[in-house]
């Protein structure tokens, strides 16, 4: 399932909507119906198990699905899946901010026919793999190394939380709310220090890794906020990094959250940014149920659990789902990137080591 960021997404298909402002074109992409956006065709596993499907669009801007009321915004997801099971489909991947409205798909489970996933377990699995590699790349060693997590009470944050707390050596929960953030830290099993904090900025001076998986409309970070040689995996769509970090800040990185490379030869026939062949692992989990014949709901509510996440890396990679290098800001990154960034940052460190 998809749905348009924002207007200008809207004018893409509706040319008449870049001529007019936002409070005339939201209130009315409310009364447009659901619709098919295009047909998927070509997946094949790895096993020579095969599937299809279609990208269903959910009328609804994020700005609508965050602010408008919870049982509207349903109403609108369930209509979009109902579009989907009169396609064929058996199952539907929330995609987005439609996999954070209300209760994070266990209502629009309870009212539609077909399996339903958030793809939250394949999309939590892909964004540790990617920073992880990312980071060593970089320079950095995660086991001796501090992490961030910026919306770590989410459904995605916290399981990110619990998995990490193993293999890194110190963990910053970054969220709006004490008492959850507190609540969080509590169930955290590792041997990693844990600690919280509702200070995006400050979280962030202490931490050269960084997962951003807030849900938020407008940009958290910012180019002043981040460490020379940070390394940001940005799974929030919209985006939690803001674009003028790529442009005033050479010697961080950041990486897109959960790219991977689909099996077979799959053809989307819509353009959402991606090279041919690469989908989001949102995306990809809905995929990977359908070839392991498992039309069911699978990552619902706030707990995603850490089974969950371990299966579908499993499954995904029975299947020839793998990680697809690293994307930044709808651009593959470089070798020389990456070379850049390793060069900025130890130069940064030798001189500020140096200053004191």
């Amino acid at each position: 399932m998809l749905h348009a960021l924002d207007t200008s997404d809207v004018a893409r298909k509706y040319a008449v909507a870049r001529y007019l402002p936002d409070w005339i074109v939201e209130p009315t992409l409310r009364h447009l119906p659901a619709r098919m956006v295009s047909e998927i065709t070509g997946i094949k596993s790895a096993t020579g198990a095969e599937t299809s499907g279609w990208f269903v669009g959910c009328t609804l801007t994020s700005r609508q699905l965050l602010n408008d009321p919870p049982e509207r915004s349903t109403a609108k997801i369930i209509e979009s899946c109902k579009l989907a099971a009169d396609l064929g489909a058996d199952i539907v991947g929330l995609g987005a901010l439609t996999a954070v409205v209300g209760d994070k798909g266990i209502t629009i489970a309870e009212q539609v026919d077909i399996g339903v996933t958030t793809g939250n377990s394949y999309t939590v699995a892909t964004a540790i793999e990617g920073l992880t590699k990312a980071a060593q790349m970089i320079g950095h060693e995660p086991q001796h190394s501090t992490v961030a997590i910026l919306g770590a009470t989410g459904s995605i944050g916290s399981v990110c939380a619990k998995l990490l707390a193993d293999e890194v050596a110190r963990l910053i929960l970054v969220g709006r709310r004490q008492d959850a953030l507190d609540e969080l830290a509590g169930e955290i099993a590792g041997s990693a220090v844990v600690e919280t904090c509702t200070d995006i900025s400050d979280a962030l001076s202490k931490a050269p890794l960084v997962v951003a998986v807030t849900s938020s409309v407008e940009a958290v970070v910012e180019p002043h906020d981040l460490l020379p040689g940070a390394v940001v995996c940005d799974v929030a769509r919209p985006r939690d990094v803001a674009k003028a970090v790529a442009e005033q800040r050479a010697d961080v990185l950041v990486i897109e959250g959960g790219v991977v490379a689909v099996p077979g030869q799959v053809n989307f026939n819509f353009d959402f940014g991606f090279p041919p062949k690469m989908a989001y692992a949102c995306m990809a989990e809905t995929m990977i149920l359908a070839l392991e014949g498992r039309a069911e709901d699978y990552s619902l509510g706030n707990d995603l659990g850490i089974d969950r996440v371990r299966e579908i890396q499993e499954l995904g990679e029975k299947h020839g789902f793998k990680l697809a290098g690293f994307r930044s800001f709808e651009r593959a990154v470089e070798q020389d990137t990456i070379d850049r960034v390793r060069k900025l940052a130890a130069e940064a460190i030798e001189a500020y080591q140096q200053g004191d």
